[in-house]
């Protein structure tokens, strides 16, 4: 198996500009992806994601920085980075937006995993986990910005 990036695809029944806010303004993220988000869509902010885990309470923070910011084409961002305060190696998440007659072709590339310098076995979890992220958030963003896109 490949574990250099992860891709996928989905058409979302959004403009170009309702899915840019959905990928890159925190109010709408926390939507669909982390139970919250804290950052300014403006390249090289830091930023901080948050996941709740419902059985124990605990909060899980993921530093984050915005790379690209290029309405409403593009935006990126780097997290999972392997040394303190965003230091050392980082995954790179991209969302690619294309317009198209019904709406917008959202591609997610992430990449980086052979890069981080994991052992095998890490690797091969770290993958693993954010293909299974990857898998239930992205459906989870298409409908989230559908619904978005019929109230205006």
């Amino acid at each position: 198996m490949e574990y250099g990036s992860i891709e996928r695809d989905l058409h979302v029944d959004a403009s170009p500009d309702v899915v840019f806010e959905v990928v890159s303004r925190p109010e709408h993220m926390r939507e669909w992806w982390p139970d919250d988000a804290r950052f300014e869509p403006a390249e090289g902010a830091p930023g901080e994601l948050f996941w709740r885990d419902k059985a124990t309470g605990e909060t899980k923070t993921v530093a984050f920085t915005v790379v690209e910011v290029d309405p409403p084409k593009r935006f990126s961002f780097r997290w999972c980075h392997t040394g303190t305060e965003r230091g050392g190696d980082s995954l790179l998440v991209t969302f690619d937006l294309v317009p198209t007659q019904t709406g917008t072709l959202v591609r997610m590339t992430e990449t980086g995993f052979r890069e981080m310098g994991w052992e095998i076995a890490v690797l091969e979890e770290q993958y693993r986990d954010h293909v299974n992220g990857w898998d239930h958030y992205i459906p989870r963003l298409g409908a989230y910005a559908a619904r978005l896109a019929s109230t205006r």
